[in-house]
């Protein structure tokens, strides 16, 4: 599993306007959805990991 997030982060990064550590944890999330991320919500503070996380498919709650 952790090379799977290793790569999602890494796409992230270079489609996204990310860091490292938001980008993993939105790769993370991916594998925890099994690559159906419309199943599960995402919850952040940073709006940047939130507009990234949306587009990848999330259902975001941005508190």
């Amino acid at each position: 599993m952790i090379d799977a997030v290793k790569r999602l982060a890494e796409r992230l990064v270079e489609t996204h306007p990310l860091r490292a550590a938001d980008a993993l944890q939105i790769g993370a999330a991916l594998v925890a959805a099994e690559s159906e991320p419309e199943t599960l919500e995402f919850v952040t503070l940073d709006s940047r990991q939130a507009e990234a996380a949306e587009r990848e498919g999330f259902r975001v709650m941005h508190i």
